[in-house]
């Protein structure tokens, strides 16, 4: 058996969904196809305690220093630092407008 990789887009949509209580966690395993249902509460602990740096780190990486990957240039630190500040803006947006609803 492999380990399973989901996309930080599954992982912040799954966590959306748990939060926002509108779906049960058996609903979001079936609809994003994630395997276990203790993914799903590492992820909300993740979100809950700020460590969103952690939905973009790949298996097996636990990024604790520094928090965050290695870089061979500024340039390829910076280009990631504004991926995932553009992710974070627009799953921010988003949860205004659930909120909204």
């Amino acid at each position: 058996m492999g380990k399973n990789v989901y996309s930080s887009e599954i992982k912040w949509a799954a966590v959306r969904d748990k939060l926002e209580g509108k779906l049960t966690t058996k609903a979001i395993m079936e609809k994003y196809g994630i395997k276990n249902k203790s993914q799903i509460e590492t992820w909300v602990r993740w979100y809950k305690k700020g460590e969103i740096h952690r939905f973009d780190q790949p298996i097996g990486k636990q990024y604790t220093f520094g928090h965050g990957p290695q870089f061979s240039s500024e340039d390829e630190r910076k280009n990631n630092q504004i991926t995932r500040n553009e992710i974070l803006k627009k799953y921010l947006k988003m949860k205004k407008e659930w909120i909204k609803e």
